[in-house]
């Protein structure tokens, strides 16, 4: 993935008001510290620009929504769309996902959403991607037992290595289909920015939801 620096934008996020830069101190607490409710915590990890997260957070004012961002490029543009909002239930982090749990307490969170993930497509980085039985793991520990784990992506090889590693990781499928806009699945269905992208030209999008 080839990123376009944004000059400042390290320093633009660690000056937000909507940006949390040390999460690692609020684990166990985001409920009550961060939010200040004892509302239920959804997250997506790969927010990117931060459509999808900002639109829910909207139509549910009684979940409280973290979005994590690696790439500080990319970020940094969600935090200029979250300053145009009113919005009080939605919070981003500036982390990889491989450290996630190191900021949320045992099934601390409630649902999870992985949209469009990066496929790294080498076999030797199979590890690294965000639905690898590794990190379907690091997912066991910190979601609550009936929580769900909701993948989207237009990548075909990449959702079947998923739908062969939900398994391997001792997890189940609640449903899966190949193409989720002409499927009984769409109702109610939150487009991210890559996704109205790619529905605008015709690619079919990939949906799984699996569960322990």
């Amino acid at each position: 993935m080839r990123l376009r620096n944004v000059k400042g934008s390290r320093e633009t996020i660690a000056a937000s008001e909507f940006t949390i830069n040390e999460p690692n101190q609020f684990k166990g607490n985001w409920k009550k510290e961060v939010f200040g409710n004892e509302n239920p915590i959804h997250i997506e990890i790969g927010m990117g620009k931060g459509k999808f997260i900002m639109e829910l957070a909207a139509m549910n004012p009684d979940i409280n929504y973290i979005g994590i961002e690696k790439y500080s490029s990319v970020l940094v543009r969600a935090i200029e769309k979250r300053k145009e909002q009113e919005l009080s239930n939605v919070i981003f982090i500036r982390m990889d996902a491989e450290n996630i749990e190191e900021v949320f307490e045992e099934q601390e969170v409630d649902q999870i959403y992985l949209n469009f993930s990066d496929p790294w497509p080498k076999d030797r980085h199979a590890k690294r991607r965000l639905t690898s039985k590794e990190f379907f793991s690091r997912y066991h520990h910190i979601l609550k037992q009936d929580g769900l784990v909701m993948f989207k992506t237009d990548n075909k090889d990449l959702f079947d290595f998923s739908l062969e590693q939900i398994p391997l990781a001792g997890w189940k499928l609640e449903y899966h289909t190949y193409d989720l806009h002409h499927s009984e699945y769409v109702e109610g269905n939150v487009m991210t920015e890559y996704e109205t992208k790619f529905v605008g030209e015709g690619k079919p999008i990939c949906k799984l939801v699996a569960y322990r």
